[in-house]
């Protein structure tokens, strides 16, 4: 908790540039932001989970280096989408050591989008990698997951950065980190790519269009980065790092001006 204050953090979607979210928490933590509440929209479902369960963000970057994509990608016959994601289930079921919401130490909800109700779906309890599968699910890319009478996809098609969860919950102050949109260049080399940058740019257009619900908004610049792939894992991390350290000035001047107030 900062200065009596109860910090939220809302982490983005945007694939493998989501990487940048454990720089950025890097450096919040080094200046003594520390977040008591995290909520997360695909990847940042992801990199939410790892933090919330204690992961050491020090061996990240060396095991994306070590991913292959045949380690995490299994490709179906295409009929609601083209992975089947259980790869990918099984790897974060490992590294959230199978835990529940329950067992995390700080609060975490994860989002996704219902195909059938047209709505957002937040999970905040049950198994921690089930949740993450759903907020994942690229429309297209990968098999949407059946809940509950409910047909879940991403949950960066209705809520790209996750704030308006945190201030429900009550904190005082949200961070929110938007990893940003590939507006400079087109990498279609693939149908994963066509899929995920036709969706990105539709994200980009509702995203500006609707109200933003963090406090504070540090974007990360990260238009060089195959969004697939993670093979350029530090460098999307420092990127992180160094949006980070680009607010972190104003942002503790906030907070303390905010905590003075009180």
């Amino acid at each position: 908790m900062y200065k009596n204050l109860k910090i939220g953090l809302a982490l983005g979607s945007g694939a493998s540039r989501g990487l940048a979210h454990i720089g950025v928490i890097e450096v919040l933590e080094k200046y003594g932001i520390i977040a008591d509440a995290v909520s997360g929209s695909s990847i940042g479902s992801v990199i939410g989970a790892l933090y919330c369960s204690g992961f050491d963000f020090k061996y990240a970057a060396s095991l994306c280096k070590n991913l292959n994509k045949k380690t995490y990608i299994d490709v179906s016959v295409p009929r609601l989408g083209f992975i089947k994601g259980e790869r990918i289930c099984e790897i974060m079921k490992l590294l959230t050591k199978d835990k529940e919401f329950k067992d995390l130490n700080k609060k975490f909800f994860v989002v996704a989008t219902d195909l059938k109700s047209k709505r957002l779906v937040v999970f905040e309890e049950g198994k921690i990698y089930e949740a993450i599968r759903a907020s994942i699910s690229i429309p297209g890319v990968f098999i949407p997951v059946y809940k509950d009478n409910m047909l879940l996809v991403d949950g960066g098609v209705l809520e790209r950065v996750p704030a308006k969860i945190l201030k429900n919950y009550g904190v005082d102050y949200v961070i929110g980190v938007d990893v940003g949109f590939n507006l400079k260049t087109s990498n279609c080399k693939s149908i994963f790519h066509v899929l995920y940058e036709s969706i990105d740019l539709m994200e980009k257009e509702l995203f500006e269009l609707k109200k933003q619900e963090a406090d504070k908004l540090i974007r990360v610049d990260i238009d060089d980065v195959d969004p697939i792939g993670f093979e350029h894992a530090e460098e999307t991390i420092e990127k992180g790092r160094q949006a980070a350290i680009n607010e972190i000035e104003g942002l503790i001047k906030e907070l303390d001006f905010i905590a003075a107030s009180r």
